[in-house]
Formats: structure tokens, C-alpha cells, sequence
């Protein structure tokens, strides 16, 4: 599915076959995410070769981070038979199983901030008991991680539940200790390394990472897939189903011990919800992965509710699994967007010393399908005065070229040059949609060789040029 799988798995591949640790994007240096999922699907890619299945191994290990750590906890909280029925909730939830099979960094950073969220309360689980210091160096260690898997928000979401938990039952103490220095000491080890070594390498990374990647993107408005505040209070039951028959009931039960009987633990499942859900609801832009952080309070109060009905639980899960199967059967099928058969065209006729140009778009799934081993040249109109007014494709390669070479940045080829491509030696292969077959036809020579689903191969042989044509 494209953008997102194509993108992010093309970057782990360009990185698998160039610099380990920088993330680059047709060879231009990559700044939007951090590194985590990239290095285990390397790790994966390296084990079973460059497919679908090693990428999507990288989302799967943050969906089982995820589920390991709820089942633990409930089983700790409220016995084996809740922690069983917790986990078949969870596995058979469509935004669960979807997400975890779905190369973005959405899961990984989940799951990390499950882990840490749920370490944490382990090591202040008992107010009458000595804290455990143990957990809370883990804790600090899944934070370390979720700044890795996705950003900021694996430190600021943890934050966000367990002080205010904390606080509300007044336990100050454990409060100045969520500050050990053995914590800040294992998050440092982990998180800062290589945000040190992307600044010393490009002066200027963690300004756009943290400021412009985090702060401004959260703040502004002019980022894909603007959406109103109550966005998130429909599609995560919508996502959810069909355990989320029981929101009622269950969300009922929580508020009323939480509010009744000062129950703790259904004030933690009651607030982490309505953090992550609030945290998200705020900024214009809304994805749906953005609150995969909420699934592990969300589905314990929802197994809290259904635990005593063995016979329905049972039903209920078969049809649940049912679902998710079909669901993901579906997309598989329909493979929207994607460009592969393009891919494997364009694969099987290139030969050393061909170019490659994609027309006015950038199909995030061909270079990975393709196994191209050389940027390709993309072809728009690069002094668009709009261009960085809009989230993007052509922003997000735009912005890569603050980090790149002069020889990089030549990847981002003037649309009104397209006919100077063959001058550079060797034929170029152009892919572009229909919408493309205009601007072709200003190349001299360009042949169209091939038609796709969604996409189109043109060939031109190269050709040397006078002088005043060569770039």
C-alpha cells in the first residue's frame, strides 16, 4: 500500500544496501522519522531476502511488544483468565491486526509506549511496597526505544499518563523518583547516540527533526489529511469492532469506579485512553495510526467487560477473526495503488547504464520492487512557489535536499528539462500515469513500451547533445 509501505520500505532497503545509519529517500538523506523500524526491517531483509514479509516483520514485533505487555499486566492486575480474554481482544481487533502487519512506524512506537507505560506501573505498583527499580530503568528503556521508533512522543505520552496517575493519588515520592538517574541514564545510552551522530553529520537535524518534525507539524494546518476534533471518537470504535459493542458497559464500569471508588486501576485504563486520544485530536492533521498507543487501556476495559461471558466471547472471536482475515484478504486483492507490476517490468528490461525518471510523481513502491540500485530522477516543477505550502511527495524529497550533496540534489530533475535526460548517457526508462502521456511528448525519440494498472513505461535511447542542451 502506498505511500506509507512503499516509502518506508524502500528506505530500510536503500539503507540495507547504503549507510547503515543514516535513512535516505532516493538516495537523499531522510530526516521525517527516526531509524528503529528501518534497522529491523534491515535486520529482517538481511535473514529473508527483500519482500513483503521481512518489511512487515518490523510492525509485527511492535504488535507483539504490544500484546506480550497488556497480557503481563493483566495478568499481574486481574488473573490469567481477564489476561487471556485481554489478548483475544486485542488479536482479533481489525485496527490491531491491520496495524500490525502495515509497514509505518505507527506500531513500533505503540508498543514501545505500551511497554513503557505498563513498566512503569509495575515499578510503582504497591504504594505499601518498595518501588522497583528495576522496571523503571525499563520503562526509561521502552522510552529510549519509542523516541527511536517514532519521535518524541515515545517520552511524552508515558509522561503524560503516569505523572498525572501519580499525582492524582498523591504519591509525590514516586513522583521525584520516576527521575532516577539510573533511568535518564539508560534512556541517554539508548536514545541519544544516534540523534548526536545525525547533528554532527548535518548541522542543522535536530532543528528540523524536533522543531519542524514534532512542533511545527503538531501546531500548523497545512498537513495531509485535516481532520475536525471529534474525528478519533468514532473511528477507534469504528475500528474496534465488533468488541466495541460493549463500549458502553464497559466504558461505564470505568468511570463509574473510577470516579465512585477511586479505583486506580480503572482511572489508569480510563486516562491513558483519554490521553492519547485528546494528545491526537488537537492537531488538523489525523491519521488513524496515530492512536494505536490507546489499543492496550481500550481493549482492558472492553475484556473487563466481557470476561464472564465464555460462550459469547468465543462466538464473538471467531467472527472477529473472521473479519480481520477477510479484511486483510481484501487489500491484499486490491492492492490499491500500488504500481509493482510497473516495478517488475521496468526491472526485468533494464540493463547497466540505464536511467530511470519518474514523471510528476514519485511511486514510492517502485525502487523497492524494482530493486533499483541508483536514485531515480524525479521530474516536477521544482521552483513551484506552492511547493512547500502543502504536505507532499514532492515536500518530502524537497526537504531531503537540505542534508544533500549538490550531486544528490541533481535527482530532482526540472520537469521543463525532460528532454535533456538521454543527453546524460544511456536510455532512460520514464514511468509516469496517464496524466503523463503530455509531457512524454516532449521527449524526442520516447517510445511507449509498456501499460500498467496504474502507471506507464516509456523508453528513449540516449543520444548525444550539443553543447547548449547538456545540463
Amino acid at each position: 500500500m502506498v505511500p506509507d509501505e512503499g516509502r518506508y520500505a524502500g528506505v530500510a532497503r536503500e539503507m540495507l544496501q547504503g549507510d547503515l545509519l543514516v535513512p535516505t529517500l532516493n538516495g537523499l538523506p531522510y530526516f521525517h522519522k527516526p531509524p528503529l523500524l528501518y534497522w529491523l526491517d534491515m535486520a529482517a531483509m538481511q535473514v529473508f531476502g527483500i519482500n513483503e514479509f521481512a518489511v512487515r516483520l518490523g510492525p509485527a514485533i511492535g504488535a507483539f511488544v504490544l500484546g506480550l505487555a497488556l497480557f503481563l499486566h493483566l495478568r499481574r492486575w486481574h488473573g490469567v483468565a481477564v489476561a487471556r480474554t485481554g489478548l483475544v481482544v486485542l488479536a482479533t481487533t481489525p485496527f490491531f491486526f491491520l496495524g500490525g502487519q502495515f509497514v509505518n512506524h505507527d506500531m513500533g512506537v505503540a508498543g514501545c509506549i505500551t511497554a513503557a507505560i505498563l513498566a512503569a506501573v509495575r515499578a510503582f505498583d504497591d504504594p505499601d511496597r518498595p518501588r522497583s527499580w528495576r522496571w523503571l530503568v525499563i520503562a526509561w528503556l521502552f522510552c529510549a526505544l519509542g523516541v527511536l521508533a517514532k519521535g518524541l512522543i515515545g517520552v511524552v505520552l508515558p509522561g503524560l499518563v503516569i505523572v498525572p496517575w501519580l499525582a492524582a493519588q498523591r504519591r509525590w515520592r514516586d513522583l521525584a523518583a520516576l527521575l532516577h538517574p539510573l533511568g535518564l541514564l539508560a534512556f541517554a545510552v539508548v536514545a541519544l547516540p544516534w540523534l548526536w551522530a545525525m547533528q554532527s553529520r548535518y548541522p542543522g537535524f535536530l532543528d528540523y527533526f524536533i522543531v519542524e518534525q514534532h512542533f511545527r507539524r503538531y501546531a500548523a494546518a497545512g498537513f495531509n489529511n485535516a481532520q475536525p476534533p471529534w474525528f478519533y471518537l468514532w473511528v477507534v470504535p469504528a475500528a474496534t469492532l465488533p468488541w466495541s459493542l460493549w463500549l458502553w458497559p464497559a466504558g461505564r464500569r470505568a468511570v463509574g469506579r473510577a470516579l465512585t471508588q477511586r479505583d486506580v486501576q480503572q482511572g489508569l485504563y480510563l486516562w491513558w485512553t483519554i490521553v492519547v486520544i485528546g494528545f491526537f485530536s488537537l492537531p488538523h492533521s489525523k491519521l488513524i495510526g496515530y492512536v494505536l498507543p490507546a489499543l492496550a487501556p481500550w481493549c482492558a476495559m472492553l475484556a473487563l467487560a466481557v470476561a464472564d461471558r465464555g460462550p459469547t466471547v468465543r462466538r464473538v472471536a471467531g467472527a472477529a477473526a473472521v473479519l480481520c482475515v477477510a479484511l486483510v484478504a481484501a487489500i491484499a486483492w486490491q492492492a490499491p495503488k500500488s504500481q509493482r507490476d510497473v516495478a517488475r517490468e521496468l526491472a526485468a528490461r533494464l540493463q547497466p547504464g540505464d536511467r530511470v525518471a519518474f514523471v510528476e510523481s514519485y511511486p514510492f513502491d517502485i525502487p523497492f520492487y524494482a530493486r533499483l540500485r541508483e536514485p531515480a530522477f524525479v521530474l516536477s516543477d521544482w521552483d513551484d512557489p506552492d511547493l512547500l505550502r502543502v504536505d507532499s511527495w514532492r515536500k518530502e524529497l524537497h526537504d531531503a535536499t537540505r542534508f544533500a550533496a549538490p550531486e544528490q540534489q541533481r535527482a530532482l530533475w526540472p520537469v521543463a528539462r525532460i528532454d535533456a535526460l538521454p543527453c546524460l548517457g544511456g536510455r532512460v526508462w520514464y514511468v509516469g500515469g496517464a496524466d503523463a502521456a503530455a509531457t512524454m511528448a516532449r521527449v524526442t525519440d520516447a517510445t511507449l513500451v509498456w501499460t500498467g494498472r496504474t502507471a506507464r513505461l516509456w523508453q528513449a535511447p540516449g543520444r548525444v547533445c550539443a553543447p547548449a542542451r547538456t545540463p
